[in-house]
């Protein structure tokens, strides 16, 4: 029986990792995960090489440079924008016709400057981002609106384990209520948190259908704020809860009706759900943390 090559680029990172198990854990796919040390994604050649030799019927793309508040002040993601468009089309001029790329996309690409709450497909190119990381994203989803084995996932918030939970907020109060600290919020604001179980298993639907469009907002139909999922997380009544500043900083949120137009009936993870499991993953693994990081938290001034 034939088994459908996937091969999925960042497969050490947080959503690739996750993905790289899942599909791998069906036994339906022959997977290759494609790290760093595999294949500088930057090099032509080398990516030219890895596709060439694994031809796969499907690439993942979940690779990319990112500002985040580790990264915000690194030098070295000065061409934060140039990296991940290199990146994306020396995979793209990789690829034989018969593959498809999924392409991982972010809300980044509406422009933080012009978010609106539930954000339709639609929305988007309305602005274009001034981030490098959203400008970079947003190109992506300009070239793939062209391209008819492209299709764009566009996350906004994603939670699991393999995140980092020194500063990633769900991962982040789970492991402070674990060790019985307070959950500090620097103001309030509203997202979509999608469990990175669902996202696997969309990801594992889209490989099996021609989309009818060229990309989707991967969100759950639930939004949520940080506050209530401090509530949720310090349902054992162990952390402080604290919120430096008031009012809410701008949603963050996208409509998902093309997504569950498009895959039919699907089932999101509550947050209840989803935080429970990922505090019995944690429970299980405290010791093997950086907890020295966690109770310091470095991270939280640096918060907007």
């Amino acid at each position: 029986m034939y088994k459908a090559r996937v091969l999925i680029t960042g497969a050490s990172g947080f959503v690739g990792r996750n993905t790289a198990e899942h599909l791998s854990s069906t036994g339906k796919y022959e997977v290759f995960s494609c790290t760093d040390p595999v294949a500088d994604l930057r090099d032509p050649e080398a990516v030219r090489r890895v596709i060439g030799e694994f031809g796969p019927d499907c690439v993942i793309n979940c690779a990319a440079l990112v500002a985040t508040r580790k990264t915000a002040g690194d030098k070295a993601h000065d061409d934060l924008a140039a990296t991940n468009l290199r990146m994306f089309f020396n995979i793209v001029r990789s690829l034989s016709p018969q593959a498809r790329l999924l392409q991982l996309g972010s809300g980044a690409e509406y422009d933080n400057r012009a978010y609106q709450p539930k954000m339709r497909e639609e929305f988007f190119d309305t602005s274009v981002p001034a981030d490098p990381y959203g400008f970079s994203k947003y190109v992506m989803s300009r070239y793939a609106a062209c391209a008819d084995n492209i299709t764009v996932l566009r996350i906004f918030g994603i939670y699991g384990k393999y995140e980092d939970y020194t500063y990633k907020f769900i991962s982040n109060a789970i492991v402070k209520n674990l060790l019985g600290l307070p959950i500090v919020i620097n103001r309030n604001v509203k997202f979509d948190y999608l469990w990175i179980g669902d996202f696997c298993r969309i990801v594992e639907k889209f490989m099996r259908i021609k989309p009818k469009h060229s990309h989707y907002n991967v969100t759950p139909t639930e939004s949520a704020n940080l506050l209530s999922l401090a509530e949720i997380v310090n349902k054992t009544g162990r952390s402080a809860i604290k919120v430096l500043n008031k009012g809410f900083n701008a949603e963050y949120t996208g409509g998902n009706a093309r997504l569950l137009k498009e895959l039919g009936k699907f089932s999101f993870t509550s947050y209840e759900q989803g935080i429970d499991q990922l505090r019995a993953y944690y429970s299980a693994n405290l010791k093997k943390l950086d907890l020295s990081t966690v109770k310091k938290d470095p991270y939280l001034k640096m918060c907007k």
